[in-house]
């Protein structure tokens, strides 16, 4: 009796306020946690495997639903009910290929919430599951419709589209397949052309549009789109062959209050007149420029600059032709970047780039990765000049390299987050150890091929910065990381591709790390079965672990895993794994399988059963996620809830939970 008013009283601490007291006090929560959404899901996962009421509680926060497996029609009726204010429905990584029979099966009542829908990585456009869907949801309106990468993306889906979503804020349709009948070429094209202009007409309220990686798409289809739209703000037209610099400055001169622009992969210089460098500096709100793996000239950033647009992100990723002169004028003129992308511009060395930091005073992240000339100076004119960085990104620079200021001279940046640092051959343990006492606040730090770091002086950092999640160390040639003391390791990612590490050394790493969320293992040759079954083991938070390449664990672990670590969502399995039809059995009673997908290109689908057949030893990512209804008796994860809340003290935990 007395165990059971203990138990009871212990309970009244979660079970005791109404829905409407917990919903607050989750959305203070939530609030706080801003939009890492990692984090959120995480918290939201955890709360609900407390007590039915939480469960409930914490299925009102959910608004996206990412499905990966085509459910049973129950099972479905019973997700979409049980998150009655979802907004979003993804389902681009939905394995099979009958999106029509899937949309057909939702409640009708259930979607009168959403707003979005991504349709991306599918063969065709399903244009019966989303009728039915409207015959039975009247006041259906779509404002999101993200549908890249269909295979065959006809012209009467688009005229669909045009017809059914007149309220579309957001279209996505980049990157179509598709063979093109060169017999009946003329035709197809001018039908096609046609639909994008009734698209353009009828999407009055269009936003943001993305035509990318489509060949039919012309000059003709850009100016409509920016005639009709006159809310247009965002345009995305990266790889389409058949539109000009012409064609540009014609669609832009119709549509001068656009502030994001991305045109990226024009490689030849022809065409390149005054006519489109004014009219893409006389976008006077830019905010957003990308032109990526382009050819540009001076001329260009120069009239970009006279203009001196709010531009807070800019991105000339693989550009060429253009040189520190026009650079330097742009920066100059436009002091309010924010995001920056230089990669690979070869031309830069320390010297310039430390004159180029002083117009950079409201930088938040940079990408200098590829520039081969920069070394120490050119970091530390980063960190002097730019107090509002956060994310550094120099990979395969020459950083390492030059004078590095004296101990007495260094200072402490707090709001540094992230360091890139990948494929640089001179760092050494001196510059990490500088970086640990300059970064307390460090949360991810990349030193993947960095090969003349030792393992001590990463166990040193992250006794220092307390804060790193994030740690990717891959390519690590002895991996005796085992020397990390646990007291001070939070780390939830590790990455140790391409490493010698052993099981011994493996189960070491997991009794240091055991909150770790991924674990990253591909092409570890000398781990075995029995490593990862000890690691995840230890690791009783694990989401993700990869095995790409480890040719020496058993395919027979990923049914064990499944059962053994509920927390898993994804495996990478090991070589030649090829699931059982027993297997399947269990996984469907076990836990809710949402997806069986190659990671490579070399799969089939057998169409009858829907069973993914596997060519030439192809590895496959497995996915899977927690049944959604009962409850879970994670110890672990419901402890962490009590303290999240900050309602009961873990040792007040509910037995008969």
């Amino acid at each position: 009796m007395a165990a059971m008013a203990s138990s009871s009283r212990k309970r009244m601490a979660v079970d005791g306020l109404p829905n409407d007291c917990w919903e607050l006090v989750l959305s203070k929560l939530f609030n706080e946690i801003g939009n890492n959404v990692d984090e959120l899901n995480h918290y939201l996962e955890t709360l609900s495997l407390v007590s039915k009421q939480l469960l409930s509680v914490a299925s009102t926060f959910v608004y996206s639903i990412k499905l990966i497996y085509n459910p049973s029609s129950s099972l479905i009726s019973a997700i979409f009910h049980r998150f009655p204010n979802f907004t979003s429905l993804d389902l681009s990584t939905l394995h099979g290929d009958n999106l029509n029979e899937l949309l057909s099966r939702i409640p009708p009542g259930t979607v009168s919430r959403l707003t979005s829908l991504n349709l991306s990585n599918h063969p065709t456009f399903p244009t019966l599951g989303l009728q039915f869907i409207l015959n039975n949801n009247p006041t259906f309106r779509l404002t999101s419709l993200i549908c890249s990468n269909i295979a065959s993306l006809k012209f009467t889906d688009i005229t669909f589209i045009a017809d059914s979503f007149p309220f579309l804020q957001h279209l996505d349709l980049s990157f179509p397949g598709g063979q093109i009948d060169h017999d009946d070429y003329d035709r197809q094209k001018e039908d096609y052309s046609n639909a994008l202009n009734l698209l353009a007409q009828k999407l009055s309220n269009l936003l943001k549009v993305n035509l990318s990686g489509n060949v039919r798409v012309n000059d003709s289809s850009l100016l409509q789109f920016c005639i009709n739209c006159e809310f247009l703000q965002e345009v995305l037209i990266s790889r389409c062959p058949f539109i000009s610099h012409a064609g540009i400055a014609e669609a832009i001169h119709h549509r001068p209050n656009l502030n994001s622009f991305s045109v990226t992969n024009y490689l030849q210089l022809e065409n390149f007149n005054s006519h489109f460098v004014s009219s893409l500096a006389s976008l006077k709100r830019l905010t957003c420029l990308d032109l990526s793996f382009s050819c540009i000239n001076d001329s260009l950033l120069v009239s970009l600059a006279l203009q001196s647009p709010p531009l807070t992100k800019l991105v000339l990723q693989g550009c060429y032709n253009y040189t520190y002169t026009g650079i330097c004028y742009l920066f100059c003129k436009c002091r309010s970047l924010q995001h920056l992308d230089l990669q690979g511009a070869k031309f830069l060395n320390d010297q310039l780039f430390s004159r180029l930091c002083a117009f950079l005073t409201d930088l938040v992240s940079i990408n200098v990765s590829g520039c081969d000339r920069l070394g120490n100076s050119s970091f530390f004119a980063l960190l002097t000049n730019c107090p509002m960085l956060k994310e550094i990104r120099m990979e395969s620079t020459k950083i390492g390299t030059g004078p590095t200021p004296s101990v007495e001279d260094l200072v402490v940046y707090l709001r540094v987050k992230s360091l890139h640092l990948a494929y640089n051959s001179f760092l050494q343990d001196k510059h990490i150890n500088i970086f640990g006492f300059m970064f307390p606040n460090m949360q991810l730090i990349d030193l993947s091929f960095c090969r003349r770091i030792s393992e001590q002086q990463i166990t040193t950092l992250l006794k220092t910065c307390r804060k790193i999640r994030h740690l990717k160390f891959a390519g690590f040639p002895k991996a005796k990381l085992f020397l990390i003391n646990s007291e001070a390791c939070d780390l939830e990612v590790l990455n140790l591709s391409h490493s010698k590490i052993d099981d011994e050394e493996l189960y070491q790493i997991s009794k240091s790390c055991p909150r770790l969320l991924e674990l990253d293992l591909e092409h570890c040759y000398d781990v075995t079965e029995k490593g990862v079954r000890l690691a995840v083991e230890n690791c009783t938070r694990l989401r993700e672990i990869n095995l790409r390449h480890c040719r020496k664990v058993s395919t027979d672990i990923v049914s064990w895993m499944i059962f053994s670590r509920p927390s898993l969502r994804k495996i990478t399995a090991p070589p030649d794994f090829r699931p059982r039809d027993c297997d399947r059995k269990l996984l469907f009673r076990q836990c809710l399988v949402l997806a069986l997908k190659s990671i490579l290109s070399d799969i089939t689908s057998d169409r009858n059963s829907r069973k993914p057949i596997i060519i030439r030893g192809v590895i496959i990512t497995v996915v899977v996620f927690n049944t959604l209804f009962g409850l879970n008796t994670n110890l672990w994860m419901a402890m962490s809830a009590f303290r999240i809340i900050g309602l009961a003290r873990a040792s007040e935990f509910p037995s008969d939970l």
